[in-house]
C-alpha cells in the first residue's frame, strides 16, 4: 500500500476542531481507518467482482467481516465493477450541547474518511466514515455523473456479516396495513432475547432498528440510522441470508400503497448514515451519542423546546373521558401534583369543541397547566376514525390549526397513526416539525417510527413512541405479564437509540378507572417509581389518575411530584438485556440510580458507584417485607461496593 501524507492543519470553527484532510492514495487492495485510540478498525477492501467490503475489528476481535457495501441505482449498479481510487483521511473534534438526550454536553472524537470509488463508464461512488472509539458510522454521497442530476436507489447492499455464534435482541418489522384500523407497522412488535442469527423475524420482513447483538467474543454492537429526513426513506435490517444482514427499504404495501417504497434523490446527494455503536462491554452502548453525534439542528426556533411532566386521562379512563368535565378533573390533578401538562387525548373536537376546547385551555392556564392536543396524523393511509382528522396533513388545513393553537396558547401537540416508513412519510413527519415550530409548538409522535437523530435535527421534537409502550397493558394482561421483560432491554436498545415516550408508572394496582378492576399490574411501586428515571424523554406523560392521590403511598406521589425530566448524564451501572438493568442519570448535582428486574429471584447486587463519594447520605426508595415502596438512607461506605437488593418485578431508586 502506497501513502502520500500531508501534515495535519488545525483550525478552530466555532468551537469545531477539523482537520485538513490528510491525502492518502490507495491501491486497489483498500486501506485501514482507525479510532482515534486505535482500539477500533475499519478495513476497507474490493471482494471479487469489484464489490466495496469492508470489516470491522475491535482490539483484534472481528465484528463485522468483509460486509459488502454498495447501491444499486435507476441509471447504475454502484455495488460492482469499482476499485478505490483514493481516500481523503481527518480527524473530527467539537463539541455540542443537547437537552433532550442521555446527555446535555458531548464531545466528539473520531477518525472521518472519504473513500472514492470509480468503475467503467464513468461510475463514481464515495463513502463517508466516522470511525470513533465506541463506534462506527458510514454513508453514501454519489456525485452528477453521466449528465444524471437525480436517482432512484432501487436497493441498498449495506450489509453486517457478524460472527457465526452471534445472538441477537431484535424486533420484528411487522407486516404493512395489519393491526387496529390497519395501522401498522408502528414499531410496536416483540423483542427476542439472546435469539440465534437464523431464527426468522416473526412475519419474515426482517427486523427494526435499533437492533442489538451480542458476539461470542463478548463484544457488543447496537446498530441504527441516523439523518433520516424528507430526502430519504427510514429503513430497517432484513432476516439473516447468506450470512449476512442487508439494509432494507420500506414495503410496497405501506401508507396503502401510497408513495414510493424507493428514495429519489437529487445529485449530488446520498444516504443517511448507518450507526453502529461497538463495545466489549455495555457501558458504551447504553451511552452512546452517536445517533446525534453526526446530524446538525435543521432550523432554528424562537424558543427551546419545553421539558415536562405531565399526566393524561385517556390512558386510564379511556375515549368516555375526553369530555370537558373529565378534562377539568385531570387538570386539577396536573396542578395538585405540580405537572406542568395534561394530554387531552382522541375525539376532543367532537367531544369538547372548539369554543369550549379554548374554554379549557383558559381554565388549564389559571392552574398552571399547558394543554397537549391531540391529532391523528390523518389522510389516505389507514381507517382512523378518531378526530381530529384531516388536519395534519396538508399544509393548509395544518397552519390553520396551528395558528388557531398558538392564538389560544397551545405549545405542544401529539401526532398520531403513521404507519410507514416512506419517503413521503418521512416528509410528512418533517412538514409537521417545521411547520409547528413556525408557531412555536413542539411535538410529539405516536403510533409512529423510531426517531433517527431528529432530537438534535429538529429543535421542537420532543418525543415518539415507537414501542409497545403503556397503553398495551390496558388492552391485554400479557402485556401487563411481559412488563419488566421489556424495562430491562428498553436501556441498552430502543431507549439507548432515541428518546421513548412511554407513557408509564402507573401508580395503579388495576387497568381501569377505579383501579378495582381491568387487567393486573404484575409490577411494584418501586419498579414503577424507577422507570420514571430508566426511560429517558423530556416530556413525560404519566400514568397517574386523580385516585393516586388517596390510594397510592406518600412515598411514591412523593418521588412521582419530583422526578426531573432531562438529563445532565447518563452511566449504565449494571445489568444484562433482558434480566435485569440498573442505570445512573444526572440532573444538575443530583444522581439518580434507578434498577428493575425481570429475575425470578431476588439478587443482592454491590454497585460501582464511584460518582457517589465515600460518606455520601444517599436517600434509597425499595420493596418493604409487603412489596410496598419504603424510603430509607444509607451511607455509602465504599463507593465502590454499594449494596442493594432487587426483588423480581421490581425496582429501586437511588438519589444523593
Amino acid at each position: 500500500m502506497c501513502y502520500i501524507c500531508e501534515k495535519f492543519k488545525i483550525m478552530k470553527l466555532d468551537k469545531i476542531l477539523i482537520s485538513s484532510f490528510l491525502l492518502t492514495a490507495l491501491c486497489a487492495q483498500g486501506g485501514v481507518i482507525d479510532s482515534p485510540s486505535g482500539k477500533l478498525k475499519v478495513m476497507t477492501s474490493i471482494a471479487d467482482g469489484g464489490m466495496p467490503v469492508y470489516s470491522v475489528i475491535l482490539d483484534g476481535k472481528t465484528v463485522i467481516d468483509k460486509a459488502p457495501l454498495g447501491l444499486i441505482t435507476d441509471f447504475a449498479d454502484l455495488s460492482k465493477g469499482l476499485k478505490e481510487t483514493d481516500v481523503k483521511m481527518g480527524v473530527t473534534k467539537r463539541e455540542y450541547t443537547q437537552d433532550k438526550i442521555k446527555k446535555s454536553k458531548i464531545s466528539v472524537s473520531a477518525t472521518n474518511a472519504l473513500v472514492k470509488y470509480e468503475g467503467e463508464e464513468g461510475k463514481r461512488l464515495d463513502m463517508e466514515w466516522h470511525v470513533a472509539d465506541d463506534g462506527v458510522a458510514f454513508r453514501y454521497r454519489v456525485p452528477r455523473q453521466n449528465g444524471k442530476g437525480s436517482m432512484v436507489v432501487k436497493e441498498e447492499k449495506s450489509s453486517f456479516s457478524f460472527p457465526e455464534g452471534t445472538t441477537t435482541f431484535l424486533t420484528s418489522q411487522s407486516d404493512p396495513m395489519i393491526g387496529w384500523k390497519r395501522t401498522k407497522p408502528s414499531y410496536e412488535e416483540y423483542y427476542v432475547v439472546d435469539a440465534p442469527m437464523d431464527q426468522k423475524s416473526e412475519y419474515g420482513r426482517g427486523y427494526t432498528f435499533p437492533a442489538l447483538f451480542k458476539t461470542p467474543d463478548g463484544v457488543w454492537a447496537l446498530l441504527t440510522e441516523t439523518g433520516v429526513d424528507g430526502y430519504y426513506c427510514g429503513s430497517h435490517l432484513s432476516d439473516f441470508e447468506n450470512g449476512r444482514y442487508t439494509i432494507a427499504f420500506p414495503m410496497e404495501e405501506e401508507n396503502n400503497g401510497n408513495g414510493s417504497a424507493a428514495p429519489g434523490v437529487a445529485l449530488p446527494g446520498g444516504t443517511p448514515w448507518r450507526v453502529m455503536a461497538v463495545a466489549d462491554n455495555l457501558a458504551p452502548i447504553v451511552e452512546t451519542t452517536l445517533p446525534w453525534d453526526l446530524v446538525e439542528p435543521k432550523y432554528a426556533t424562537s424558543r427551546p423546546a419545553r421539558a415536562a411532566k405531565g399526566t393524561w386521562s385517556w390512558i386510564l379512563w379511556q375515549d368516555g373521558s375526553i369530555n370537558y368535565d373529565d378534562q377539568k378533573t385531570y387538570i386539577d390533578f396536573a396542578s395538585e401534583m405540580g405537572y406542568d401538562n395534561v394530554l387531552i387525548d382522541n375525539w376532543w373536537d367532537n367531544n369538547i369543541g372548539e369554543k369550549r376546547m379554548e374554554e379549557l385551555i383558559k381554565y388549564a392556564h389559571s392552574k398552571g397547566v399547558n394543554p397537549i392536543l391531540w391529532y391523528s396524523s390523518s389522510g389516505h393511509w389507514n381507517d382512523i376514525e378518531q378526530g381530529p382528522v384531516n388536519r395534519m396533513d396538508r399544509p393548509i388545513e395544518r397552519k390553520k390549526w396551528m395558528k388557531w393553537m398558538r392564538d389560544n396558547g397551545v405549545d405542544a401537540i401529539k401526532v398520531d397513526f403513521f404507519g410507514g416508513d416512506k419517503q413521503e412519510t418521512m416528509r410528512l413527519y418533517e412538514d409537521i416539525l417545521s411547520d409547528a415550530a413556525d408557531y412555536g409548538i413542539d411535538v410529539v409522535f405516536h403510533g409512529c417510527t423510531l426517531p433517527r437523530g431528529w432530537e438534535r435535527m429538529y429543535p421542537n421534537f420532543v418525543g415518539s413512541e415507537a414501542v409497545l409502550a403503556s397503553e398495551n397493558m390496558i388492552f391485554d394482561q400479557k402485556f401487563c405479564d411481559k412488563e419488566a421483560l421489556h424495562a430491562t432491554l428498553h436501556p441498552f436498545i430502543r431507549n439507548s437509540a432515541a428518546i421513548m415516550e412511554y407513557g408509564g408508572s402507573f401508580l395503579n394496582k388495576r387497568m381501569n378507572k377505579g383501579n378495582d378492576g381491568g387487567n393486573v399490574r404484575r409490577t411494584s411501586d418501586a419498579f414503577q417509581l424507577a422507570v420514571a428515571v430508566l426511560f429517558q424523554n423530556p416530556v413525560q406523560n404519566f400514568a397517574l389518575a386523580p385516585n393516586n392521590l388517596t390510594d397510592a403511598p406518600t412515598v411514591a406521589l412523593d418521588f412521582m411530584k419530583n422526578v426531573p425530566t432531562t438529563w445532565d448524564d447518563t452511566k449504565y451501572i449494571a445489568g444484562y438485556p433482558g434480566q435485569y438493568a440498573v442505570v445512573a442519570r444526572r440532573h444538575g448535582d443530583t444522581w439518580y440510580v434507578s434498577g428493575v428486574s425481570n429475575l425470578e429471584k431476588p439478587v443482592k447486587l454491590d454497585l460501582s458507584l464511584p460518582i457517589f463519594g465515600k460518606g455520601t447520605k444517599l436517600q434509597m426508595i425499595n420493596d418493604d417485607k409487603k412489596g410496598e415502596p419504603v424510603k430509607t438512607e444509607i451511607t455509602v461506605k465504599n463507593p465502590e461496593k454499594v449494596t442493594v437488593t432487587l426483588n423480581p418485578a421490581s425496582g429501586f431508586v437511588l438519589q444523593n
